[in-house]
């Protein structure tokens, strides 16, 4: 089933259960004041080890609890629902449903923030200088060859883990503004776009357009990037429209740019 602005809805988002600003109960309040039909919690993990910026191995029961208790509370006037960013790291942690099985899940999103060289953890979106710091020592300051691993990562995740959601599937333009350290129009970027999409539509998962880099004020552009978009559709690829919202008021961040620009697909269908 497929919807336009009709239906507002977001499924990425954030809280304190992990790096959010405000409580759920505070989101779904912002979401029911903005007109939302219906917001799903997305909150980090990394089973089965965990950051300080994830959902702990101990904690997942209750971020659960909190949030099916906040959909019984607010039934009738907003539809809750309950899923998890889960992260994907080669060799190390699974975005795959068999992990998460035991919490009854309504979806998961499957995203990478790290890519892993040598054993070494590279932070893709955490802050420039750490993710300079991670390609001058791990890649030898090669900034192809790390976009690369990067996208074969991308790749990997969505032709081997079983997940609904791939999150913002060109993340690694985040600090491109800053950094300039890779050109998006050269010929191997490009390919690796094309050999990513060819994945993405073999695998039959939803790609989100991911308006998250606005709301923090990185990047003046959606992921993944108009170029990349239109591979996706040319191959079929379904799109849901995301906030990544980590705070109660970016819930809606430039949908109204981006809710005309796609068919987008609600998610349960």
């Amino acid at each position: 089933m497929w919807y336009n602005i009709r239906v507002k809805t977001n499924y990425h988002t954030h809280s304190t259960w992990c790096d959010g600003k405000d409580t759920p109960e505070a989101v779904v309040k912002a979401a029911i004041e903005k007109g939302f039909d219906s917001v799903g919690f997305s909150s980090h993990a990394l089973l089965p080890i965990s950051d300080p910026w994830t959902l702990q191995p101990d904690t997942v029961a209750a971020y659960v609890a909190d949030v099916r208790a906040l959909a019984e509370k607010y039934r009738g006037q907003i539809r809750v629902l309950c899923g998890i960013e889960a992260d994907f790291i080669s060799g190390l942690v699974r975005s795959d449903r068999s992990v998460y099985a035991p919490f009854l899940l309504d979806y998961l999103i499957g995203s990478i923030h790290e890519v892993v060289a040598d054993g070494v953890r590279i932070p893709v979106d955490h802050k420039p200088e750490l993710l300079a710091e991670g390609i001058a020592n791990s890649f030898g300051g090669d900034a192809q060859a790390f976009i690369r691993a990067y996208f074969a990562a991308e790749r990997e995740m969505a032709a081997t883990c079983d997940f609904d959601i791939i999150g913002h599937p060109d993340i690694i333009r985040k600090f491109n503004g800053v950094l300039h350290y890779f050109n998006e129009s050269a010929d191997w970027y490009n390919e690796e776009l094309r050999l990513t999409a060819d994945a993405f539509a073999a695998s039959g998962k939803i790609v989100e357009v991911n308006t998250g880099g606005i709301a923090r004020g990185w990047i003046d552009d959606a992921y993944p990037s108009p170029a990349f978009r239109a591979l996706l559709r040319e191959r079929g690829v379904r799109f849901i429209l995301s906030s990544d919202a980590h705070s109660a008021t970016a819930l809606d961040c430039a949908f109204d740019r981006f809710a005309a620009a796609e068919a987008f697909v609600e998610y349960p269908v």
